[in-house]
């Protein structure tokens, strides 16, 4: 039965065989074995690719606890093929979070992340709907599939394209055109019957092949009733649509015009939960799929929203990773891209702003505060002549 494991950023997976899995080791989750061997394979398998695995998922030994996993600075699910699913959340700090339990820690930094993914500019992510979760127990994973479900029933409202099809039979009846090859070698002793092709306009198209084979794969892996419930639902929209028996043939048939336009997500989606497509270079033969997000990121995207929603857009320009400026202007290398870029236009001002996802502390020399960063905002506030 598959089952959803949750940890936050620099957790520890151990395996259910570890010696310390006997103990309540606070900041582990102790996975089933075969579970934890899969996580494993998938770190190993991107270990020599051009990504940035490494900063996913740590894989080290300790003493009293042999293999550990420890997440690092990217946040995300990875499903396994086994069904399991592995959620990494941000880890937040709030004043007062001692008097809060695991599951309401769990359930804020779940709700977190999602606001982030939303921020992003995005259009995967456009009916991404955090209403639906009361419960830490609720996975990302039908968080996506409810996203899926949404721009399903939009394509199903607006009508199912339809599409001519070549159709060959052998029929008693006459329609298109006779094969007259094929007609002498299947019906040389059934006169009665005529081989022919035919053009057909029905649903029966790869776009609708490939939505009913992706409903399908998640009515199966789904644990949410909801979810299943409006699954069948749309799985009975598509009726006279047949599954698909070749993925990459149908995607690979796929055409995105004016007409099909409105398919583009969930295809982009289909591709994700069919072929393991995931929006990142992750790999992993015991991975159906990989969603996840450099948490730098996630959170640059989620302030400059931020900012975006409380100034006033009459009088403010919000954008990020600003582009307009060389360190150097002879020769132009050396491209400055500031986080963050607020234009004040009737002041005339310009604010930069560098986003960190860290804490700041006392404890730390420099507060933390790392010495590029600061000869960074240096430069651009030379370049930019504006306020830091």
């Amino acid at each position: 039965m598959s089952e959803l494991y949750s940890i936050t950023e620099y957790g520890t997976f151990i395996s259910k065989n570890s010696p310390a899995a006997t103990g309540n080791v606070s900041g582990c989750v102790v996975l089933p074995e075969n579970t934890f061997n899969q996580l494993e394979e998938f770190i190993l398998a991107n270990k020599n690719r051009d990504t940035d695995a490494l900063e996913l998922l740590g894989l080290s030994a300790r003493r009293g606890f042999g293999k550990i996993i420890t997440a690092k600075n990217y946040v995300g699910l990875i499903a396994m093929n086994s069904g399991d699913i592995i959620e990494i959340l941000p880890k937040i700090a709030r004043a007062r979070d001692d008097e809060k339990s695991e599951e309401q820690k769990m359930l804020e930094a779940k709700n977190l992340l999602l606001e982030m993914i939303k921020s992003l500019k995005d259009p995967k992510y456009k009916n991404m709907q955090t209403a639906a979760l009361k419960s830490d127990k609720i996975s990302l994973f039908e968080i996506f599939i409810r996203m899926y479900i949404d721009e399903v029933f939009s394509i199903v409202k607006g009508g199912l394209r339809c599409a001519y099809e070549t159709v060959e039979e052998n029929a008693p009846f006459v329609k298109g055109k006779i094969l007259f090859d094929k007609n002498i070698k299947y019906n040389f002793a059934h006169k009665e019957l005529n081989y022919i092709q035919y053009d057909e306009f029905d649903e029966n198209r790869a776009e609708n092949k490939l939505l009913k084979s992706t409903l399908k794969y998640l009515y199966k892996h789904t644990k949410s009733m909801n979810n299943k419930k409006d699954l069948k639902t749309l799985l009975n929209s598509f009726s006279e649509v047949e599954y698909s028996d070749d993925y990459e043939k149908d995607f690979n048939k796929v055409v995105i015009d004016r007409g099909t336009k409105h398919y583009e997500n969930a295809l982009v989606w289909s591709r994700v939960f069919l072929q393991g497509k995931s929006f990142t270079n992750y790999s992993g033969s015991e991975t159906a799929f990989a969603l996840l997000f450099p948490m730098d990121k996630l959170f640059e995207s989620y302030v400059a929203s931020k900012f975006a929603s409380i100034l006033d857009s009459k009088r403010y320009i919000v954008s990020a990773q600003d582009s307009r400026f060389t360190l150097f202007d002879a020769p132009k290398k050396f491209q400055l891209k500031p986080d963050i870029v607020i234009t004040d236009k009737i002041e005339r001002k310009i604010y930069l702003l560098d986003t960190k996802w860290k804490m700041l502390s006392k404890a730390y020399n420099n507060y933390g505060i790392n010495q590029g960063d600061m000869y960074q905002m240096y430069a651009y506030s030379k370049e930019y002549d504006c306020i830091v």
